[in-house]
């Protein structure tokens, strides 16, 4: 360690910051005198110290060693621009944390927030990325592990797809996919799936009729098909099609919670907290708590809307 840069550096931070070694030795918790034989070599701060002037100084505990590093206005700032260079989600953690602590006590200037939206801005990126990485490898990898698993996760694809503008691209790709499996009914209710998420919703509504004739016995198509009626106001129509899909057997009890959905829409909030206590009911009896939880509060929303 260059221990003339790293004490050079102690006095031209705190001198950049305004601050005084009085005052500086306040927020440490130590006097004066140990503010000053630090500054002048005569001795050195502890490792448990370093970050917390570092904080103060609005620097990283490295740029003590660095000839040429400069103070930021905070130390949130300074994390903000570890992160522009490394692009690593543990450094963006590093930095909303840091964030988050100017938020509680009111302290954002117009550059933090800035800094702070432009973080989750390069944070959505790496997300988005990420995603469709791993979204083409399922693809890639096809349906032979867990046909199930598979098709839901294309269908979040068609999604995520529309979500960063590219839903074209999501319709025209299931498109494909669909004429080149005909015997798949599966692949037809994707492509339904992303007419509903092009609000083509009278194309989806014919593509729904045309694939149920084919394959009666595809309860995916009756839970979509039931969606697509729902979004034209054919409600009875809708309930038939989710009552079909739970004569065949959904893996969810997807027909209950579209159901209920349905009749929060329609305004029949007695029948949906009746449904989201069913579904609570049987999620727990099968061990699914978390997601009874989420059941019963969606019944508790309801009975609290009656109140």
């Amino acid at each position: 360690m260059n221990q003339t840069i790293f004490c050079e550096n102690l006095k031209k931070f705190r001198l950049s910051k305004n601050f005084t070694q009085e005052q500086v030795a306040n927020n440490l918790n130590v006097n004066v005198q140990t503010v000053s034989r630090w500054e002048c070599g005569t001795t050195l701060p502890d490792v448990l110290t370093l970050p917390e002037l570092a904080r103060l100084y609005g620097v990283t505990v490295d740029d003590f060693y660095k000839k040429n590093s400069i103070a930021y206005n905070n130390y949130a700032q300074r994390l903000a621009a570890v992160y522009e260079k490394t692009r690593k989600p543990e450094d963006f953690m590093h930095c909303l944390l840091e964030y988050k602590k100017l938020m509680h006590d009111g302290v954002l200037s117009m550059e933090d927030k800035w800094n702070y939206a432009i973080i989750h801005q390069w944070m959505f990126e790496y997300c988005k990325d990420t995603a469709m990485e791993w979204y083409n490898t399922i693809l890639k990898e096809g349906s032979d592990f867990d046909e199930n698993l598979f098709y839901r996760a294309c269908a979040c694809r068609i999604s995520f797809l529309f979500a960063v503008g590219k839903g074209e691209e999501a319709v025209r790709q299931q498109k494909v996919r669909a004429e080149s499996e005909p015997e798949n009914p599966k692949e037809m209710d994707l492509l339904i799936v992303s007419y509903i998420y092009a609000d083509k919703i009278e194309e989806a509504y014919k593509c729904f009729l045309k694939a149920v004739e084919k394959f009666p016995d595809a309860w995916e198509l009756y839970i979509h098909g039931g969606e697509v009626c729902g979004k034209l106001e054919k409600y009875d129509e809708a309930i038939q099609y989710f009552d079909r899909a739970g004569a065949i057997g959904t893996p969810f009890y997807d027909e209950l919670y579209c159901k209920a959905m349905l009749y929060e829409k329609i305004g029949k909030d007695k029948d949906a907290y009746k449904l989201y206590q069913e579904i609570a009911e049987k999620l727990r009896k099968n061990g699914f708590d978390v997601e009874a939880d989420m059941a019963e509060e969606s019944a508790k929303r309801l009975d609290m809307k009656k109140d």
